[in-house]
C-alpha cells in the first residue's frame, strides 16, 4: 500500500505589528485528529478526500494552525519540528512514499525567515527522505522562495482572492502527486520572484493585474507542453523578508526552457500592470459625510489598514468615529477586543454602560468611550454560511470567535468579538441576531476577502484610508531585510 506522510504549518506573519506569536497562537491537530478531518472542507480535508479515492495509508504527524498575527516565537517552530521529526523518521524506517505539507507560506519567526523553506530543508536532511517527492498547498499570499521551488516537487498556491478554493488547491496538489506515483516522473518546480511587491488590497483576482496574470497562468497551462500548474503567488506585503512579494512558479515534466520562458512573460505581464496593483482610496470623511441611503442594502466601509485577515488587531475606531461624528442611523462595525466582552460580563441584556470601546493599536487616535445598551451575548461559535470562503480552508466551517456580545449607541450597533475574525462569512451577524443586509452601513476591516460574502448584499463599497498597521501604502513601511531595488519602494527602469 502507497504510504503518504502529512505535516502542516499555517501562519501569515506580520513583521511590522509589534507584537510576537507564541503557541497560544496556534490551533493543533495531531495524529488521528488529523485523519478525522474528513468533510470539513480545508486544505486537509482536500488531501484526504484524494487520499482516500487512491487508497493510500495516510501516516499523520502534526498541523500547527495560525491566523495573521505579529512574528512567530522561533521556538514554536523547534516544537512544531520537535513533534514532526521522531513520527517522521518512523515512517520513513517503516516505509514511505512521499510527503504532502499543508501551508501558508508566509510565516516568518524570530530565528528564521524562510520557515517553510527550512522545514523542506529538514526534511530533505533525514536519511530516507532525500528523494522522496514533497507536494504542498499553500495560499496566493505566501512568500515564494528559490528555496521552497529547489526542495519541492510541487507547489500548488490558491488560485482566487477571495479564496474560494483552498479545498480545490489541496485537491489539485494530492492529485499531482497521485500523477507522480503512478507514472514515476517527478517534475520539475522553477520559480521566478519579482522586483515588485503590491498590498493585499492589490491581489483581488477579479479584476486587474492579478486577472491578468492568472488568466495567463491558464493560458500556459494549456498551450506549454509538459507544464502541470503555473502558480500566481501575489505575496504578503507586511512580512519583512528578501522574497516578500509577486512571484511565480512552473511546475513541468517538459522541456525547462519553455517552462522559464513562461515565467518571463508573467513576469513582463506583472511590470507592465505594476501600477494597477496598488489601488486608489477614499477619503473616509467625504464618504461618509455624503451617505444617503438608498434602502437597497448597505455601504461597505472597508479599511484595509485594520484588515484583520493581515493581522490588524481589528478594534480600529476611525470608522466608528466617523459614523457617529455624522450621525449614520441603522449602521453597523464590529470590533475585536476581548477587554471590551468582558468588561459585559455581568451587564444584563438590556442593560447599560459606559464603555471605553477598541482603540489598542498605537496607530489608533484611542478609544472612544460610549454609553451602550446591552442587545445580546453568545459564546461565538457559528457555522459558516459559505462552505468554500477562505475561513473553512484553514478552520474548517465550524468557528469560534470567543464570547461576544452586541451593544448599541444611539442608532449604532457594535458587534464586539473577543478574538479577531476576519469578515469573510456573513454569518457572522447573523449568529448573533443581526441581519447584515438591514444595516445602512457596515465598517468592514479587510482588503479583498470579505468581497464574496458581502458583495452579494451590498449597495456599494469603498476602500477608505484610516490609520492601522496593514497600510496599502507600502512605501511607509520600514522594511529592514526586503530585497532592493523592488517597486514601489525604488525608482526602477522597464
Amino acid at each position: 500500500m502507497t504510504r503518504v506522510f502529512i505535516a502542516g504549518i499555517f501562519h501569515e506573519t506580520h513583521s511590522f505589528s509589534g507584537e510576537t506569536t507564541g503557541l497560544e497562537g496556534f490551533e493543533v491537530h495531531r495524529g488521528k485528529e488529523i485523519t478525522a478531518r474528513v468533510g470539513d472542507a480545508s486544505q486537509i480535508d482536500g488531501f484526504l478526500s484524494v487520499a482516500n479515492r487512491e487508497g493510500w495509508e495516510v501516516v499523520p504527524s502534526v498541523i500547527y494552525t495560525g491566523g495573521a498575527s505579529g512574528t512567530v516565537d522561533h521556538a514554536v517552530f523547534e516544537k512544531f519540528w520537535g513533534e514532526v521529526k521522531p513520527i517522521l523518521e518512523k515512517a520513513l524506517s517503516e516505509g514511505l512514499d512521499a510527503i504532502h505539507l499543508s501551508l501558508h507560506g508566509a510565516m516568518v519567526t524570530s530565528g528564521c525567515d524562510d520557515p517553510e523553506g527550512e522545514l523542506m530543508a529538514r526534511i530533505r536532511s533525514l536519511p530516507g527522505a532525500e528523494n522522496l517527492p514533497i507536494y504542498c498547498v499553500g495560499d496566493l499570499h505566501a512568500t515564494l522562495t528559490p528555496r521552497m521551488g529547489a526542495l519541492s516537487d510541487c507547489m500548488i498556491f490558491y488560485r482566487e482572492c477571495p479564496h474560494t478554493d483552498a479545498y480545490d488547491s489541496a485537491v489539485l496538489s494530492t492529485e499531482l502527486l497521485a500523477r507522480c506515483l503512478k507514472t514515476g516522473v517527478r517534475p520539475k518546480h522553477l520559480v521566478l520572484v519579482t522586483p515588485i511587491i503590491w498590498p493585499p488590497t492589490g491581489t483581488g483576482t477579479k479584476d486587474g493585474p492579478m486577472r491578468a496574470l492568472e488568466d495567463a497562468a491558464r493560458r500556459l497551462e494549456k498551450d506549454v507542453p509538459g507544464v502541470l500548474a503555473v502558480n500566481i503567488v501575489g505575496g504578503y506585503a507586511f512580512s519583512d523578508v528578501p522574497n516578500a512579494g509577486v512571484a511565480f512558479s512552473i511546475i513541468t515534466e517538459g522541456d525547462e526552457a519553455a517552462a522559464q520562458e513562461g515565467l518571463r512573460e508573467l513576469a513582463q505581464i506583472a511590470w507592465d500592470m505594476r501600477e494597477g496593483g496598488i489601488p486608489p482610496e477614499h477619503d473616509l470623511d467625504k464618504v461618509v459625510r455624503e451617505f444617503k441611503p438608498a434602502g437597497k442594502g448597505p455601504i461597505l466601509l472597508v479599511e484595509p489598514a485594520d484588515n484583520i485577515g493581515g493581522g490588524a488587531p481589528g478594534d480600529g475606531t476611525d470608522v466608528l468615529r466617523a459614523l457617529l461624528k455624522y450621525n449614520v442611523q441603522g449602521a453597523g462595525v464590529a470590533l475585536a477586543n476581548a477587554k471590551n466582552v468582558a468588561a459585559l460580563k455581568d451587564v444584563p441584556i438590556g442593560g447599560k454602560i459606559t464603555l471605553p470601546i477598541g482603540g489598542t493599536s498605537p496607530l489608533d487616535p484611542g478609544p472612544v468611550t460610549l454609553e451602550v445598551e446591552v442587545v445580546s451575548k453568545s459564546d461565538g461559535v457559528f457555522e459558516l454560511e459559505d462552505k468554500n470562503s477562505h475561513l473553512v480552508g484553514s478552520l474548517g466551517k465550524i468557528i469560534r470567535m470567543g464570547p461576544c456580545a452586541v451593544v448599541r449607541h444611539k442608532g449604532l450597533t457594535i458587534l464586539l468579538t473577543s478574538k479577531a475574525l476576519p469578515p469573510f462569512d456573513l454569518g457572522q451577524w447573523r449568529s448573533q441576531g443581526v441581519n447584515p443586509e438591514d444595516l445602512t452601513m457596515i465598517g468592514v476591516k479587510a482588503a479583498v476577502g470579505h468581497r464574496v460574502a458581502y458583495g452579494r448584499i451590498a449597495a456599494g463599497e469603498f476602500t477608505v484610508s484610516t490609520s492601522g498597521p496593514c497600510t496599502s501604502d507600502i512605501t511607509r513601511l520600514p522594511y529592514t531585510k526586503l530585497r532592493r531595488p523592488v517597486y514601489p519602494l525604488d525608482r526602477l527602469e522597464a
